[in-house]
């Protein structure tokens, strides 16, 4: 099974390109186990409750917790919508 991620607009992007090299790979190993996993461990990956679809994909390093908010299109893509890091959600 393969999932297509698909960044909404540039946010996913810039934030990717701001990080150092590890956390770098550290996201692309997140994303790649969404695009390519059947069964995407829940520490990763899960179905937020009280939402209507909406999915979120954790990053977990030793310094950040970075979650990536999207939704699956029929199991076949996945529509990142939104970033927030740690930072962020102490901030809200």
């Amino acid at each position: 099974m393969t999932r297509e991620v698909i960044a909404y607009k540039d946010n996913l992007i810039n934030f990717y390109k701001g990080q150092d090299s590890k956390i770098q790979e550290k996201i692309e190993y997140v994303l790649d186990l969404v695009r390519f996993e059947r069964q995407v461990p829940k520490k990763f990956y899960k179905l937020l409750e009280n939402t209507d679809g909406i999915w979120e994909i954790r990053v977990i390093t030793t310094f950040k917790s970075i979650r990536i908010l999207c939704f699956q299109d029929e199991g076949e893509s996945c529509g990142t919508y939104q970033l927030l890091s740690e930072k962020d959600t102490k901030n809200t």
